[in-house]
């Protein structure tokens, strides 16, 4: 590969299935002159089927799950059964290669925001990849008071790194935070086609609409104190901007911090 390529071949390292056939993380080695930010996204590539050896002819872009600190870079993918990419991605197993282009992409990151206040992450389904890059920074976890990290599913099944989410306060780069605010992070799974113990059995955006989500919280979603982050399918997006934007979130402009960021998982 010579020096003026745009792209690194890099190699599977991990394979997890999360949900069979619909679920699926991949991890792969890193290039030691990739750097991104927490929220940031990658393209990655892959051959054509016709020449499976041959550079890689196919790219999609998928949110970076690991921290820019890690020696690796995962990323967490659906299988759309009918897609060109990803079933064939769901079926790479360590050793072979994934294509990764030299230049990161993206701005849901927390330059977009001013420190301070309440940080509310809402994601559904593998919109959850950019807040767990996010939440993998300690930075984060200095840099506002309260974390409501929401991941809307359909099933329980579907609710991919929650054993890990709900471990972090056992994690010992961030115990010292924990300690010292203990209540700083609150996790809510909610799923719409099963009910998890003690929460509703509902959409993100009718828990925007009702109050649900504060409620669970115990936190309002105040204009001048929250800070919201949107990952997810385009229609939940539409929605939920357009709830919030009538309770006063506005995406900043021309250099002016604003208080909600939204991007297209799709």
């Amino acid at each position: 590969m010579t020096d003026d390529s745009k792209y690194t071949r890099q190699t599977v390292t991990h394979v997890h299935t999360w949900v069979p056939d619909k679920l699926f993380s991949v991890r792969v080695t890193r290039d030691d002159a990739y750097a991104f930010q927490p929220g940031q996204f990658a393209r990655v590539g892959l051959p054509g089927a016709e020449d499976p050896e041959g550079p890689p002819t196919l790219w999609r872009a998928y949110s970076m799950v690991s921290a820019p600190r890690q020696p690796w870079l995962e990323f967490y993918s659906i299988v759309v059964p009918e897609g060109l990419f990803s079933p064939r991605m769901a079926r790479l197993r360590p050793g072979d290669a994934l294509y990764v282009e030299k230049a990161p992409y993206g701005f849901l990151t927390l330059e977009r925001f001013a420190p301070g206040g309440d940080l509310w992450l809402l994601a559904s389904g593998t919109g959850l990849s950019a807040y767990l890059s996010i939440l993998r920074d300690p930075a984060v976890w200095r840099a506002y008071r309260r974390i409501i990290l929401v991941h809307g599913v359909r099933t329980a099944a579907e609710l991919a790194y929650r054993e890990e989410i709900e471990g972090w306060r056992n994690d010992p780069s961030l115990a010292e935070l924990f300690s010292a605010e203990p209540g700083k992070l609150t996790y809510l799974p909610i799923a719409t086609r099963e009910a998890l113990p003690g929460m509703p059995q509902a959409r993100l955006t009718t828990l925007i609409a009702d109050g649900g989500l504060e409620r669970l919280a115990g936190l309002p979603l105040d204009p001048e104190q929250a800070k919201i982050m949107l990952c997810g399918n385009p229609d939940m997006l539409a929605d939920a901007r357009k709830l919030l934007g009538e309770r006063g979130f506005k995406p900043g402009r021309r250099g002016i911090p604003g208080n909600l960021a939204v991007e297209n998982y799709w």
